[in-house]
């Protein structure tokens, strides 16, 4: 079965020569003009990635994302952001709404097609290791928390599976984390300096045996340490 891709962009021309060229490749698309209607196509289709321009009527790009991310079922759904604006802070926001990609226009649909094929074969990756962890339940260990406020295992298992108890601030962190926020809004959260996240997020990875966000929420899905 092809995989689906929703394009939305307000322009028509931008919307039709990228879904032509996408359409010639192989994919299904799907497509909207403005956020709010992609928001709900998002929810309705449930798309393989998402490439959308920031400029829209109803709902700009970076609030779509931000949308997007707080849904728990599309927390890892790749995304490439598609705009005119490429100044710095724009990209750096860009990159802070939760967006994988972002792609500055003029584009050559040729780039973008190589961007969706790296996104996709990513995601099929982490998608089928997480399909491959829940069919062995057996091997998850169920953690609580402990009369202290930290995290602790409840099953024995592995060594390179066993993780250090939490503090409570860490696993605040990581609740918000796996929403799909970033460093500075999960520091107006918790009343902490983006760089104090970090911090706990860098101790997160360490704990977790993780390399990076992607993998810390997976792991943190596989041992049912966020809701």
């Amino acid at each position: 079965m092809p995989l689906t891709i929703l394009v939305a962009d307000d322009d028509f021309g931008t919307r039709l020569s990228i879904s032509d060229y996408l359409d010639l490749s192989g994919y299904t698309v799907i497509t909207a003009n403005n956020g709010v209607d992609a928001l709900s196509m998002v929810e309705k289709h449930h798309p393989d990635l998402m490439v959308t321009d920031i400029m829209m009527p109803g709902m700009n790009g970076y609030e779509l994302v931000r949308r997007i991310r707080q849904l728990s079922g599309f927390r890892l759904l790749p995304v490439i952001l598609l705009t005119a604006r490429t100044k710095t802070e724009e990209r750096i926001l860009g990159y802070q709404s939760g967006c994988d990609l972002y792609l500055p226009k003029p584009f050559e649909l040729e780039e973008i097609g190589a961007a969706i094929r790296n996104l996709l074969e990513r995601s099929h990756i982490i998608q089928s290791e997480c399909r491959f962890t829940n069919q062995d339940e057996t091997n998850i260990p169920t953690y609580t928390k402990a009369e202290n406020g930290r995290i602790s295992g409840s099953n024995q298992v592995q060594k390179s599976q066993m993780l250090t108890p939490l503090t409570v601030r860490e696993q605040e962190v990581l609740d918000i984390l796996t929403h799909g926020f970033s460093n500075i809004e999960i520091g107006n959260h918790l009343h902490i300096s983006p760089r104090t996240v970090e911090k706990y997020v860098s101790s997160l990875l360490r704990k977790t045996e993780t390399s990076n966000r992607a993998e810390l929420v997976r792991f943190a899905m596989k041992h049912g340490l966020v809701e």
